[in-house]
């Protein structure tokens, strides 16, 4: 199938944002910062290792004092780029909450499929809940939220694990992934019409009844906008627009304890 260059448009964000190229690095340098920080305070487990490949490993950010619960949190950049070492510091949000955060990596396409890091996310789930009691609350971003939403298939996670799940927050989220066959990052993710629809939340017969919020920018490109009123329209959740938001700040709300977005998942 040739690629759909309109769709390759649809599906691209950094050319749409205003200074959209330098968020990378302005990432990078403000975890850093955060991670140098919680390290100094001795609030950080590094590189915890939950699968076979150098990628499989998480860090966790502790609370100064006993957390009530995990977050975890899940990194976008369309199952190709990106590391959880990008987006330490959007822990800081829920830490000060006196929450727990792992943040995963993961294996990337083409090295491995998507189906590949639904599993490889489960995994790190159930290594990280293993360190801390108490509920478990999911956020991922992009390709993160379709991998948080992805944990909601019955089986995915223990019975032990999935008790404990108490929201699910997929931010800008990709939902279905049939229109992506058509794009040129196909190529890499090497899906077809069958591995599409099984990794498509929209398209999930039954889920675990947990509560989720779906969360999208006002100003993401309309793609994104459909990708998240789809899952929230087929699960029949509540979908909360940000205005002034785009695909990159979107996200900016984890690292304010006090943020509407915050409350919604930690209650």
């Amino acid at each position: 199938m040739m690629p759909d260059t309109s769709l390759d448009n649809a599906y691209a964000n950094a050319a749409y944002i205003p200074g959209g190229m330098d968020y990378p690095a302005k990432w990078q340098a403000k975890a850093a910062a955060y991670r140098e920080g919680m390290l100094e305070q001795g609030l950080a487990d590094l590189n915890i290792t939950y699968g076979p490949s150098a990628r499989q490993q998480f860090d966790l950010f502790l609370p100064n004092h006993s957390p009530k619960g995990l977050v975890v949190i899940v990194h976008g950049g369309y199952w190709l780029r990106f590391n959880r070492s990008d987006f330490s510091h959007l822990a800081s949000g829920a830490t000060a909450r006196s929450w727990a955060v792992a943040m995963p990596s993961y294996d990337l396409c083409p090295t491995v499929r998507i189906a590949d890091i639904t599993q490889q996310v489960a995994s790190a789930i159930t290594t990280a809940s293993q360190m801390v009691s108490g509920p478990i609350a999911l956020a991922g971003h992009s390709a993160g939220g379709h991998l948080v939403a992805r944990m909601l298939e019955p089986a995915l996670l223990a019975s032990s694990v999935a008790a404990r799940l108490t929201h699910v927050l997929p931010i800008s989220p990709v939902t279905d992934l049939r229109p992506l066959l058509r794009t040129s990052m196909n190529e890499d993710f090497k899906l077809d019409d069958t591995s599409a629809a099984a990794e498509s939340p929209v398209l999930m017969q039954t889920r675990l009844p947990v509560p989720v919020t779906l969360w999208v920018g006002a100003e993401e490109r309309p793609a994104f906008l459909d990708q998240s009123r789809w899952l929230a329209e087929a699960w029949g959740v509540p979908e909360v627009i940000a205005p002034g938001r785009h695909h990159f700040d979107v996200i900016e709300p984890l690292e304010d304890p006090e943020s509407a977005m915050l409350s919604r998942l930690l209650g």
